[in-house]
């Protein structure tokens, strides 16, 4: 399952950082979305029930971390971007994202390796 842009920026937010609490990714995104915490707090349980979340306790508060893989949910937007936006049929050139603030230098391979899929896919599917 592909996240929305909402769902999106929680989880690199998670990715970068976890499990943490309903109030941490609050603070963290507030600013952003300039959300109430109980907005916050619905979007965490609809992204649990959507599968992109694992819930857990800590103590007597609720703790989250991302179920769904960093680099195959990136391929997956990388690939949908290449194609829907830039017309293309192959993959994105992984060298884009040498430079990535959210890709490590050791997940480059993998990405490189899920785009090279997804591209075949959509070759199959048209």
């Amino acid at each position: 399952m592909k996240p929305n842009s909402t769902e999106l920026e929680i989880l690199k937010l998670l990715w970068s950082s976890q499990p943490r609490t309903a109030k941490e990714i609050h603070e963290a995104i507030q600013s952003k979305f300039h959300w109430s915490y109980s907005s916050t707090r619905k979007t965490l349980e609809r992204m649990g029930e959507k599968g992109l979340l694992l819930i857990g306790e800590e103590g007597n508060k609720k703790s989250y971390q991302a179920k769904v893989d960093k680099v195959a949910t990136l391929a997956l937007y990388a690939q949908e971007f290449a194609k829907n936006v830039f017309e293309l049929d192959g993959p994105l050139p992984v060298t884009l994202f040498a430079d990535s603030r959210l890709i490590e230098k050791e997940e480059l391979s993998e990405l490189e390796d899920l785009l090279e899929s997804l591209s075949v896919q959509d070759k199959k599917g048209n």
